[in-house]
């Protein structure tokens, strides 16, 4: 300014020169005069800023939510829960999976130590009940999920029975009380087991037919099985669903159709995201296995995904062959094509080529479904229907590793390890080789087709026959996933941009986050620890004596974290 309080540079300047400055620096000159501080808050500028720091495809909108650049670009540098407040060491083993209460005041934690611990949310988290799943016979605790109400937590294990032959078992554990109220079958073990309603969950069985064929049965359990009533079933059969080739029916989940139509962030089909590769790092029965896939059975099948005759089909070829003529008489179709008012889909990995889970089927569960009450083997079965015929299957073409919903049920997230393009399953035990970057993938479940491009900066290396599953969580803005890599993963949902990477010092199996306030993330790794991660924004708000002014806690934040 000069002595009269006249500007010495014009506005079209001064912005031209804070376009050659980065972020930071933009909100430092801001603090120099009014002028500066108003060029510093500019729309165009900050537009500018967003596009070149967080490279996202200029063809990309803004948030549909978003106020103005300036608050987005520090919606995703100051909210993103990438800072690490407490390490929980409660654990003696790898910590597997974690889940969330839906009122956001407790979590769980299965860990290959056995035990089921439940914890209170506070500020700092304390461990409010261990249970040890050793006396029931159990080699590990896998997964956990609270019911709607909050009032029961299904935990789902590995099962030791005779011989030392392993298969699932689904405990249901009051949180009033602690106490075990039922254990239920589950086969195979890596089915982990939903609720359905807050008093009844979905568990697995698998039957074998011959050498590679075989046909998943899926229950409804109810979760008090001390029901005396003659009136009152305690199980009953949903659906049996036949597999082909050594594949099994895993991993099921529940989406909630009703809330298709008022999606909490609508996803674009048509709108390219920012390269995949870029990551922004703002954080530091017979209890027989399902499939065995021995040296005796990896013999012999020549079919190709293009269906080219075989000259000399061998006898797993003939087994297929004769499963597929079975069930084309035998199987019942869906009974709704569209979704019916109060319905719900179930969501499952599967496969039609080889063992390894490598699509995604969905069954349409009917109100008149979601009760136990009935005839114990189903409802309007004929005598001839041995199987019930999926309503949707996608093909990813990759081994799945893991699946998690988005907090309005509407899109699918996938984690899946790609097949070489252009390759074909010779042998149903000798499937392709996979990729070792991670491709998270996003479905649509009300359209069934894919959205975005996918997600990727995550990394797994075991192979086929060793793969495991990588737990992944959705929140309002954001989705996470563990990797095998040692790091947690962030994204943003509408930018298609990775922002975080969490390290832990092992292998990260699980990720949640608070279902009622996204800046706040668990991880859960092989390191025997669970880490609690939040946001610059909250941990400053939490370690703040008092109330400060809005612009220079950012900028302080922003300045201290310069890369």
């Amino acid at each position: 300014m000069d002595e009269g309080g006249t500007p010495l540079l014009p506005d079209s300047l001064v912005y031209q020169i804070f376009l050659n400055l980065g972020p930071a620096d933009v909100l430092a000159a801001g603090l120099v005069c009014h002028q500066w501080q108003a060029v510093s808050r500019d729309e165009f500028l900050w537009r500018e800023q967003f596009y070149r720091y967080y490279q996202v495809a200029r063809n990309v909108p803004r948030h549909p939510a978003a106020t103005s650049w300036y608050e987005e670009f520090r919606r995703l540098y100051d909210t993103v829960p990438c800072v690490e407040v407490q390490t929980l060491k409660e654990h003696t083993d790898q910590v597997l999976h974690l889940s969330f209460s839906h009122s956001g005041y407790q979590f769980a934690s299965c860990s290959k130590d056995c035990t089921v611990k439940i914890w209170n949310n506070d500020l700092t988290i304390s461990l409010l009940h261990s249970a040890d799943m050793r006396p029931y016979n159990w080699s590990y605790t896998q997964f956990s999920q609270f019911n709607q109400d909050d009032s029961l937590l299904l935990a789902s294990g590995v099962f030791l029975g005779p011989h030392n032959s392993s298969s699932g078992e689904i405990a249901v554990i009051s949180l009033d009380t602690f106490a075990l109220l039922s254990r239920v079958r589950n086969k195979p073990y890596d089915v982990f087991g939903c609720w359905l309603t807050d008093t009844s969950l979905i568990s697995g069985n698998l039957h074998r037919i011959g050498d590679i064929t075989s046909c998943s049965v899926l229950w409804l359990n109810n979760a008090f099985q001390d029901v005396e009533s003659e009136n009152v079933n305690v199980v009953k059969r949903l659906f049996k669903i036949q597999n082909l080739n050594a594949s099994t029916i895993r991993t099921v989940m529940v989406a909630d159709c009703s809330r298709f139509d008022s999606p909490e962030l609508l996803l674009d089909a048509g709108a390219p995201g920012a390269d995949p590769g870029c990551v922004f790092d703002l954080s530091s029965d017979s209890e027989e296995p399902a499939v065995d896939p021995g040296p005796a059975r990896t013999k012999g099948l020549r079919r190709l995904l293009e269906g080219r005759a075989q000259p000399q089909p061998s006898e797993c070829a003939l087994e297929t062959k004769a499963a597929e003529l079975l069930a084309q008489g035998h199987t019942k179709p869906p009974e709704s094509s569209s979704a019916a008012a109060g319905s719900k889909l179930l969501i499952f990995t599967t496969g039609c080529f080889t063992y390894s889970p490598h699509q995604i089927g969905i069954k349409q569960i009917l109100p008149h479904q979601m009760t136990t009450a009935g005839p114990v083997l189903g409802e309007g079965r004929g005598s001839d229907a041995f199987f019930d015929a999926l309503d949707h299957v996608i093909d990813v073409h990759g081994h799945i590793i893991g699946m998690g919903l988005s907090p309005d049920n509407r899109y699918l997230y996938v984690n899946s390890r790609a097949w070489p393009s252009g390759s074909v399953v010779a042998d149903p035990m000798q499937p392709p080789p996979i990729a070792e970057e991670i491709d998270l993938l996003v479905f649509d479940l009300k359209t069934m087709r894919e959205v975005k491009r996918a997600l990727r900066a995550h990394r797994a290396y075991t192979p086929n026959d060793e793969c495991f599953f990588i737990f992944l969580d959705v929140s309002r803005d954001f989705v996470a996933s563990g990797a095998e890599d040692r790091h947690g993963y962030i994204w943003d949902r509408h930018y298609n941009i990775c922002l975080a990477k969490l390290r832990h010092q092992d292998v990260v199996n699980s990720v949640v986050f608070s279902p009622q306030e996204q800046e706040l993330l668990l991880t859960a790794s092989d390191d025997a620890t669970i880490k609690a991660w939040r946001s610059p924004r909250t941990v400053r708000v939490c370690q703040a004596p008092r109330p400060r002014p809005r612009l220079r806690p950012f900028f302080s934040w922003f300045a201290s974290q310069r890369r």
